[in-house]
């Protein structure tokens, strides 16, 4: 970790002209009607559960996304370290959260081989069938997204604006959600995280407080764009204390105050399928 750190801050002076901000991502796609009820911007919260010390503290991280009127995605590994309990899953979905699939093993498999992914996918489509579950993304962010079409999914969130310190670091470079089209009529809508991940901030670039997120969130909303979060209860310390591996709540509750502070009224706060169904009805594209 301390190695990744080390180049982790290299690579962020390198690329400080295109992240956490990438202007030219501003750029709306074609046919993109704006936000329903007239509203500035969307805010979207997302929560990838990676192992078991993540599932123990899903309803931990829950209520304070409903303490402070928020609901969220909760994104669960099928055939991981865990099982998802029956209780947890409906303990959520009476809750008003939303439940989608995260990858298959979570162990950076899926993409080895068209095949690998193919076979994969047949028990990806058995767990969003299973579950009730629209939404896909994949472990470590990785994508192909013609790929995914295997997938029966309304919408995929494996992919972000810009974020240099992901392992396949190519980004779709747009705030928006868009549509993916696919062979006939088949097609998905993607909706990439624009927000830094938690793990990048705290972990490994040791951020103390939660100016990144803010000054993000202020340009995303000045665009019209989109703002969606993806936060690990992995990683989150509910005592108040930071670690090596562990950030304080504090700050993840200190960002939701902020949030909702300054765009209650002005903000669609919406869950992933929400943006995804109305995006889906008029399928706006990226153009190169």
């Amino acid at each position: 970790m301390a190695v990744r750190r080390i180049l982790a801050n290299r690579l962020r002076r390198q690329q400080s002209s295109s992240w956490p901000i990438y202007e030219p991502a501003s750029k709306a796609p074609d046919g993109w009607p704006g936000w329903p009820g007239g509203k500035q911007f969307a805010f979207v919260l997302t929560h990838d559960v990676e192992g078991r010390r993540g599932l123990e503290r899903c309803r931990k991280l829950a209520d304070i996304d409903k303490a402070l009127g928020f609901r969220s995605s909760f994104n669960f590994v099928p055939e991981g370290e865990y099982r998802l309990p029956e209780s947890l899953r409906t303990f959520l979905e009476q809750e008003g959260f939303e439940l989608g699939v995260h990858d298959l093993h979570h162990d950076g498999s899926l993409y080895r081989s068209v095949r690998t992914f193919t076979g994969q996918a047949q028990k990806i489509n058995q767990y969003l069938q299973s579950w009730g579950a629209v939404g896909f993304r994949s472990g470590f962010m990785f994508h192909n997204l013609q790929w995914i079409q295997q997938l029966n999914i309304l919408y995929d969130g494996s992919t972000f604006d810009t974020d240099p310190f992901e392992p396949q670091p190519d980004g779709v470079h747009t705030i928006f959600p868009f549509w993916v089209q696919g062979k006939d009529s088949k097609g998905y809508v993607e909706i990439p995280y624009t927000l830094p991940q938690d793990s990048t901030l705290f972990l490994l670039l040791k951020e103390t407080t939660i100016d990144v997120w803010t000054k993000k969130l202020d340009w995303v909303a000045a665009q019209g764009g989109m703002a969606l979060i993806n936060v690990h209860p992995d990683y989150i310390n509910f005592d108040g204390k930071t670690t090596s591996s562990e950030f304080s709540a504090e700050l993840y509750e200190s960002f939701l105050k902020y949030v909702t502070s300054r765009y209650g009224t002005t903000c669609w706060f919406a869950l992933p399928r929400e943006i995804a169904t109305y995006v889906s009805q008029f399928k706006p594209v990226l153009r190169p």
